[in-house]
């Protein structure tokens, strides 16, 4: 867990509690909106929430490890999952 200010950012928290969040997501997404969606936060971590429930948990992760999965899915490493 992760703390600024008073705020703690941690796995599974509600989305709309992460203060400072400003969300966003792919050009490429779906026109409905079903997309996958990511905020940076105010202590530099980066939160990661399910578009069609803006309310539900979302997963923090460092910058680290998104840099990491951004190579990977650059790489190809996830094309077999999106059919």
């Amino acid at each position: 867990m992760h703390h600024s200010g008073d705020q703690r950012y941690e796995n599974g928290m509600r989305a709309t509690t992460a203060a400072g969040a400003v969300w966003r997501k792919a050009g490429a997404s779906n026109p409905n909106g079903e997309c996958v969606e990511l905020a940076g936060l105010p202590d530099g971590q980066v939160a990661v929430r399910n578009s069609r429930f803006p309310g539900g948990p979302a997963l923090v992760y460092t910058r680290a490890e998104i840099a990491a999965f951004i190579r990977g899915a650059k790489d190809g490493d996830f094309d077999d999952l999106a059919g």
